[in-house]
C-alpha cells in the first residue's frame, strides 16, 4: 500500500511542477507579445518618419535633375 501512495504523491508533484511551470511560460509569452507589439509600433512610427522626411529630398533631387 506504501509504493502505490507514493506513486500517486510523487505523480502529483510532478503535475503540480508542470502546472507551475506552464503558467510562468504563459506569463512570458504575454510579455514577449506585448514587447513585439511595441516594438512593431515603433517601427511603423520610424518608417513614416522617414518617407515624410524623404518626400522634400525627391522633390528637390527631380528639381536639381530638370536644370
Amino acid at each position: 500500500m506504501l509504493w502505490p501512495m507514493l506513486a500517486l504523491a510523487l505523480a502529483f508533484c510532478g503535475i503540480a511542477v508542470l502546472a507551475v511551470l506552464s503558467v510562468r511560460v504563459h506569463t512570458e509569452v504575454r510579455r514577449l507579445a506585448r514587447q513585439v507589439s511595441a516594438s512593431s509600433e515603433r517601427i511603423t512610427r520610424a518608417a513614416e518618419d522617414l518617407e515624410r522626411a524623404s518626400a522634400p529630398l525627391g522633390s528637390t533631387v527631380d528639381a536639381l535633375r530638370r536644370q
